[in-house]
């Protein structure tokens, strides 16, 4: 059974909640409105930029791509920096009002995992405040579900998806080897960083990355409800 693991590893943005479309990208565009930076960031122009993992690095990618010269200057790093923290202030706001609920069955899968003798844990490369205002902020049902045993967010690495860095932190902080953990992912990047630790991994498709492929995947499901 896929289930019949110590650990199951979740991917958090599109895999636990869908908020890219409805958190993540509008969050982005408000906090560009308030710097006066004259950027505004459609859909589609979005969906390019997850190919990309990291909010701070999406801005340097599209600032790269629209011709800015100066993205080596400290001043200009900080600057984005300054704009990215803004953005992840005004996605926790947005999670806070219930715009997002988690992916149907992501609860019952958590409780089926804990009640048969499992853990569950948190990979991602989302920052840990963008990780705590989705667990704290009544967006997922804490008081139903226990602690993940692990979590793992973008400052605890160097590297991010699909460097496997990640998950290997997370496989050595839980004392478990690949094989007896399952990782959940949503995107071609995850899938590849979980792989390439060596943990087999099941991809649930979600709006941004839907329509890709997945040939590496033991499963690719609709909604997490499927492993229920």
């Amino acid at each position: 059974m896929l289930l019949n693991r110590a650990a199951v590893l979740f991917d958090v943005d599109g895999t636990i909640a869908e908020t890219e479309g409805d958190g993540h990208l509008p969050a982005f565009n408000q906090a560009f409105d308030e710097a006066s930076l004259g950027w505004q960031w459609s859909t589609a122009d979005y969906a390019g930029l997850l190919k990309i993992t990291g909010g701070l690095e999406r801005m340097i990618a599209h600032a790269r791509q629209i011709g800015w010269s100066n993205l080596d200057e400290s001043a200009t790093l900080e600057y984005f920096r300054s704009i990215h923290q803004r953005k992840n202030s005004i996605y926790a706001q947005r999670l806070q009002s219930g715009l997002i609920s988690p992916r149907q069955g992501f609860t019952a899968l958590v409780q089926k995992i804990c009640a048969g003798g499992g853990r569950w844990a948190v990979v991602t490369t989302t920052s840990s405040a963008n990780w705590q205002a989705l667990w704290a902020d009544a967006v997922l049902p804490r008081g139903a579900l226990p602690e993940p045993a692990v979590v793992i967010c973008g400052e605890d690495v160097e590297k991010k998806k699909p460097d496997p860095q990640a998950y290997q932190l997370a496989l050595d902080r839980l004392g478990l080897t690949p094989r007896e953990c399952l990782a959940i992912e949503d995107s071609r990047n995850g899938l590849v960083a979980a792989c390439a630790a060596g943990i087999d991994t099941v991809v649930v498709r979600s709006r941004f990355f839907g329509q890709e492929r997945f040939p590496e995947a033991i499963r690719v499901i609709d909604e997490l409800s499927e492993l229920v």
